[in-house]
């Protein structure tokens, strides 16, 4: 099957976790608007409900034969099992769904230490409250945050290598972006966060080698972080603490 996939095609957002998993699955698909000639229109026309009878609210959006899937983690949830990304049982797809729910709450926190008040404001609009938001953030959420993963990772017995048992799972390559988007967002900050949690460091560093993510981490398919996702580098947001 070849997949499609829609979303923006100039930053990585909450695509990138579908990018990630589809990568290191080495599966076939294509990124509509990032076509050389680019397919925005067909984007568009998906969001706005003239080409399927269920549309999606925003993308990402997950076209798989007849089924079209929307929301992060709603598609992660359809493409782990199929390609050996998730547990084959069902305790195990749960566990790994709750994983990436939990990833998707601190998403949210992350974007809102930029837009603390509101989506359709500027950032230059908001910078205060963003100010007072990124070190709450940085002193006691991302801390929450870090901290939860690295017990998830050490709780297991046959040794902290992956989140779900043994294997890579796309909850893994969540993570991994994740701390690739913290390091872009707060470079100053994130040195003393990640002494404090060794193992997802050590998790981050053998997602990174591995094969398929090294050849995609080289490539032009990666969008490169920009201040337009969800991951900015302002250099007033990022204090050590």
């Amino acid at each position: 099957m070849r997949y499609e996939l829609y979303y923006w095609p100039s930053i990585q957002g909450r695509g990138e976790f579908v990018r990630l998993a589809l990568e290191a699955a080495g599966a076939d698909y294509v990124d509509v608007a990032r076509r050389p000639r680019g397919c925005m229109p067909a984007l568009l026309r998906l969001i706005e409900g003239k080409e399927v009878s269920q549309p999606p609210f925003a993308p990402p959006a997950l076209k798989a034969g007849k089924l079209v899937i929307a929301q992060t983690a709603n598609i992660l949830l359809f493409l782990g099992p199929r390609h050996g990304l998730a547990p084959a049982s069902e305790a195990g797809r749960l566990w790994t769904h709750q994983l990436q729910l939990t990833i998707a709450d601190f998403i949210d926190e992350v974007h809102d230490t930029h837009h603390p008040i509101s989506n359709g404001l500027y950032y230059e609009e908001q910078r205060p409250a963003a100010r007072a938001r990124a070190a709450h953030f940085l002193k006691s959420r991302a801390p929450k945050y870090l901290g939860y993963f690295e017990r998830v990772l050490g709780a297991d017995p046959s040794g902290p290598r992956h989140l779900v048992g043994a294997r890579l799972s796309y909850a893994d390559l969540s993570l991994f972006q994740i701390v690739a988007g913290l390091r872009y967002a707060f470079p100053r900050a994130m040195p003393r966060l990640e002494r404090r949690h060794p193992l997802l460091v050590a998790l981050n560093a053998r997602v990174a080698a591995r094969p398929r993510i090294a050849a995609y981490l080289a490539s032009d398919r990666r969008v490169p972080f920009n201040e337009d996702g969800i991951f900015r580098h302002y250099p007033e947001l990022d204090t050590k603490g």
